[in-house]
């Protein structure tokens, strides 16, 4: 079981305001702010940015890939959408992904610093 993941950002003011956004779409919510650092969570921070000077200096970054459940094909739109209008690149539109498994409905995009973040929900059945 995981507790929780934290990712890199180069300008934590600017990914703090984008993902506050962005996950709002999702339940999520700003819980915590300390120097450096942000967590975003439901009931605890599950979520956590923090500022690393290094990581603009550095080209062999490939960002990280984070996963996150939603309840509905709604909350994977809403996610898409909000982020993609606060200027993430988008990394795969909303939809079902039978690759991975027939009723697998995600959305990926990659945010201000080159992450992905994947989020999902699963299908009770399949539309007609």
């Amino acid at each position: 079981m995981i507790d929780h993941v934290s990712i890199i950002v180069s300008d934590l003011e600017k990914s703090a305001e984008f993902y506050e956004k962005v996950l709002a779409t999702i339940g999520y919510s700003k819980l915590m702010e300390k120097e450096g650092t942000v967590g975003f969570g439901k009931s605890y921070p599950e979520f956590w940015i923090n500022f690393r000077s290094i990581h603009t200096a550095s080209q062999s970054f490939n960002g990280a890939h984070i996963c996150l459940r939603c309840l509905s094909t709604k909350a994977v739109d809403d996610f898409y959408q909000t982020a993609r209008r606060l200027g993430a690149a988008d990394q795969g539109k909303p939809g079902l992904r039978e690759m991975y498994s027939p009723n697998y409905y995600a959305a990926f995009i990659n945010d201000l610093d080159g992450n992905t973040i994947e989020v999902v929900t699963f299908l009770d059945s399949l539309p007609d």
